[in-house]
């Protein structure tokens, strides 16, 4: 038995899988997100633990033997997170998450010294972890001066769990200190926001062990001690490697609270200027590229608690056949990453009138969505990358209409995986399962397609020109906010 632990944002996901990868029983637990201002997004690192000692609870409820039979455990999360520690491995201020804008001034200002891009490949995103540690520094400079250890949101759920402070290269890429390259810590890039290597956590490969489980943990919850902790993964690394997309041309497209187009390389292949994040795969020798947009989901939750219906009840109103573009909308609503890296646009809803309903509007916002991936997927070719299919995944891919707008926005076909559980938490288990030798890289192999929808070829034209509407409204609304 493998033991897979995704630490969302929304919650926790614990589950267990068999040697033959099926899938023994998972649970969950609940989190919130705390916005004492525009801009800013914070976690309690306690409310992790919590949550996650609950989820695996609810797993010793369910398969006690099962639990106790774990033989390794991967860990997968959400990027990006700055978690402060002090010498005694207190946590110093609430964790900023990765959708937490308010270091926009610090990211431009670390993102023109031009080694940043150089080493890491990368812009320097606002949400990425390093212009984080220097707004603390600006702004909290007593919290600063008494930071011994920066933690990735997983990493501080893997000091709770083993006692030892380790990271790997793919949750690492999205900091801004790590030689993507490389895949070693940057002394250059980390000196440039004044911090040094003796605050950061060694590096393992995600498909290597990086410490045993901790006594008292093992006996709270029937298992093994010293059970090995994989290096695991960031969140959509993990994702990937749960739907096997581990080699050159493999691609998914992920609709979670944020949306990401992810395409696995055999190479470094690093083209900043795209706003296209370059990233470590959780395995050796390989590396990934990734469109983001900040807000996916959430867009559809948000729009959720306005009507007062679920994000469920509003895509099922729209039934499945796709509608004609209406109204355009832009779905920035906590800024933007692929393609702008642009904190400070806003959302938009534009092209309405009487007629325009509940209904039009959940269309309107399911398809700028759609066009926000399809911004991410001509980004991914000018960085180098061909995308001829994807593969589903997260909570929207549930909703074949938004399936089916993505499908024509892109004009690719989009597979629908039969098992619907292969997302990180399903990745993480398997890099357990890799960490504890119980197989190999040919174990992450592909999901079953249980169905593929097809661009709709009636309305592709049509779906051309609302984008290229789209694309125009961008710079028009963002002159009306500078």
């Amino acid at each position: 038995m493998y033991l897979g632990i995704d630490l969302g944002t929304s919650g926790v996901k614990a589950l267990i899988i068999g040697d033959d990868q099926s899938i023994v029983a998972s649970a969950t637990a609940d989190l919130a997100v705390a916005r004492p201002e525009t801009g800013w997004s914070e976690q309690n690192p306690a409310d992790w633990i919590t949550a996650t000692r609950a989820a695996i609870v609810k797993l010793r409820v369910k398969k006690p033997a099962e639990l106790a039979e774990v033989k390794g455990i991967g860990l997968s999360g959400q990027m990006h997170g700055a978690t402060l520690l002090d010498n005694f491995d207190r946590v110093l201020r609430p964790c900023i998450l990765w959708n937490d804008t308010r270091a926009h001034a610090e990211a431009a200002a670390l993102d023109a010294d031009p080694q940043f891009r150089a080493l890491s490949g990368n812009i320097v995103f606002p949400g990425f972890t390093a212009p984080k540690l220097v707004w603390v520094k600006n702004h909290e400079p007593d919290v600063f001066a008494n930071t011994a250890k920066v933690l990735l949101p997983k990493d501080y759920l893997r000091l709770w769990l083993t006692g030892e402070h380790v990271s790997e290269m793919s949750d690492a890429s999205g900091t801004s200190w790590l030689d993507v390259g490389k895949r070693t810590w940057s002394p250059e890039l980390l000196g440039a926001s004044d911090m040094d290597l003796r605050q950061m956590p060694r590096l393992v490969e995600g498909s290597e062990a990086s410490a045993g489980l901790r006594s008292k943990l093992a006996d709270e919850w029937g298992m093994q001690p010293g059970t090995v902790v994989a290096g695991g993964a960031g969140d959509n690394a993990a994702t990937a490697i749960g739907m096997g997309t581990v080699g050159e041309g493999a691609a998914f497209v992920s609709l979670g609270t944020s949306g990401v187009l992810f395409a696995a390389n055999d190479a470094y292949r690093p083209n900043p200027g795209s706003a296209v994040h370059t990233f470590c795969h959780a395995v050796p020798d390989s590396w990934h590229q990734m469109g983001v947009i900040l807000s996916a989901t959430d867009t559809l939750n948000w729009f959720a608690v306005i009507t007062g219906q679920s994000a469920a009840a509003l895509t099922a109103e729209l039934g499945d056949d796709l509608q004609a573009p209406q109204s355009i909308f832009l779905p920035y609503l906590s800024g933007e990453r692929t393609p702008h890296n642009d904190a400070g646009i806003r959302g938009v809803l534009t092209g309405i009138s009487h007629t325009t309903d509940r209904a039009a509007i959940t269309a309107s916002i399911l398809q700028g969505i759609a066009f926000a991936f399809r911004d991410s997927l001509e980004a991914l070719g000018a960085a180098g990358t061909t995308v001829e299919r994807l593969v589903a995944s997260g909570g929207g891919s549930r909703s074949v209409y938004w399936l089916r707008a993505i499908a024509t926005a892109l004009n690719v076909p989009v597979d629908i995986p039969a098992a619907g559980d292969v997302g990180a938490a399903f990745g993480a288990a398997r890099l357990g399962m890799l960490a504890s030798g119980g197989a190999t890289l040919a174990a992450c192999a592909m999901p079953d397609i249980e169905r593929t929808v097809e661009p709709d070829a009636d309305l592709l034209p049509a779906y051309e020109d609302a984008f290229q509407l789209y694309r125009r409204t961008y710079p028009a609304i963002r002159s009306t906010m500078k």
